[in-house]
């Protein structure tokens, strides 16, 4: 399987050494992206210091890759351009309208699972009832109020939606293996600061410490600012929220989020880690010259199995009524069996209108998936995966 397009090796070559001379020099390249940032954002970086501190430490987790390829640095250099200036964005909109911070998220759905066991599906599905809402890719990117004026959304859409098309233009099994619109929902991983979202595409070890001692108290607390944004002078409507690495920080999530409901999918996770280590390669080889495929899979699956025990552990110590169990034949396989009394435990109605949106959800491109991935490729067998994940395995059948 081709992971990369065919002109993708021939602009890293030619961009090599420049590369070379930007990472040696990261933090003047971070200044530049600093100053960019707040221009775009119209706000001081001084109101979120720790926040773009974080990144400056980030890029220069970044530029110690050697194999980083031009695509894999620019790559970066977008992406946390944008972040900022939406972070920035943000806490210049609540200073400016201080009631938004005030704004009450009640009752939000969050779907959480493993990576590859369903999510994107649980979370088109939830979204059927008129009353429920998804925060969408522009949105998580690009945040702003509803009543911005209707060009300056426009702008927003479309430079959400090319940074979206630049992963298919990159990659010819991108948008089978993780489509992306900017009009449709989207992960909170494009509004939270930190994670291993970042991780999938780099293995830095100076980030993933930083992350694993991080308290991400800040981080859920800005992702809840975004919603408030969102949702300042609209109609309210319940959110329903999605992103597999939530399983790490429940405790956090449910602490800023007190009324939340976790939607747990379940899978066999020998599927899902093969599945997972298939995507997390496409992103090495859009952002590495050269990589080894046989290291992806001892470390993901320490890092997923550590963050299922993890959230097994919160959820032993919350109340049974905040979790709600969908394993994935259940959701794939006998959906309008089993949907109806899902719906009936989140509060949410089921009737025939909601039917009819399953099959469409059902039928709409990327919610099957194609992608060929083979365990051993990654150094790891079911065997490995087994013995990681303990009696974890039965509650995905």
């Amino acid at each position: 399987m081709r992971r990369t397009a065919r002109w993708l090796p021939v602009a890293n070559a030619l961009s090599a050494s420049h590369v070379r001379r930007q990472r040696a020099r990261a933090a003047q390249v971070f200044d530049r992206m600093v100053r960019k940032a707040e221009r775009q954002s119209g706000a001081d970086a001084g109101i979120a210091a720790e926040f773009v501190d974080s990144y400056r430490l980030l890029l220069g987790e970044v530029a110690r890759q050697e194999t980083l390829s031009a695509i894999g640095w620019q790559g970066y250099i977008d992406d946390l351009t944008r972040r900022m200036t939406n972070h920035l964005r943000v806490e210049r909109l609540i200073a400016e309208d201080p009631e938004i911070a005030d704004e009450p998220i009640e009752r939000p759905v969050v779907v959480v699972g493993l990576p590859r066991t369903a999510t994107t599906l649980a979370h088109k599905v939830l979204l059927a009832p008129e009353g429920n809402r998804a925060p969408l890719m522009w949105e998580l990117m690009n945040t702003h109020r509803g009543d911005i004026d209707p060009q300056l959304r426009a702008e927003l859409v479309k430079d959400a939606q090319t940074m979206a098309s630049l992963a298919s233009k990159a990659s010819p099994v991108w948008d089978l293996i993780h489509p992306m619109n900017a009009l449709q929902p989207e992960e909170c991983v494009f509004a939270l600061p930190h994670g291993y979202g970042f991780y999938t595409r780099s293995a830095m070890p100076g980030y993933r410490k930083f992350i694993d001692e991080r308290d991400y108290t800040g981080d859920y607390e800005h992702l809840k600012r975004v919603l408030q944004v969102l949702q300042w002078n609209r109609p309210k409507r319940r959110w329903v929220l999605k992103c597999p690495f939530h399983l790490f920080n429940l405790d956090v999530l449910l602490g800023v989020f007190a009324d939340a409901t976790i939607v747990w999918t379940h899978r066999d996770p020998s599927t899902a880690m093969g599945s997972w280590c298939s995507l997390v390669e496409t992103g090495r080889a859009l952002h590495h010259r050269r990589y080894d495929p046989s290291t992806i899979g001892p470390e993901w699956l320490e890092i997923l199995s550590r963050g299922v025990a993890a959230a097994r552990e919160v959820r032993a110590k919350s109340s049974e009524e905040r979790f709600v169990d969908v394993p994935y034949h259940s959701l794939t396989a006998e959906p309008h069996t089993f949907l109806p009394g899902l719906f009936e435990r989140l509060d949410m109605p089921w009737t025939e209108a909601e039917a009819d949106k399953l099959d469409k959800a059902l039928a709409r491109p990327g919610t099957r998936r194609g992608h060929e991935y083979d365990l051993s490729r990654y150094g790891i067998g079911l065997g490995d995966v087994e013995a990681a994940f303990g009696d974890y395995v039965r509650l995905g059948t």
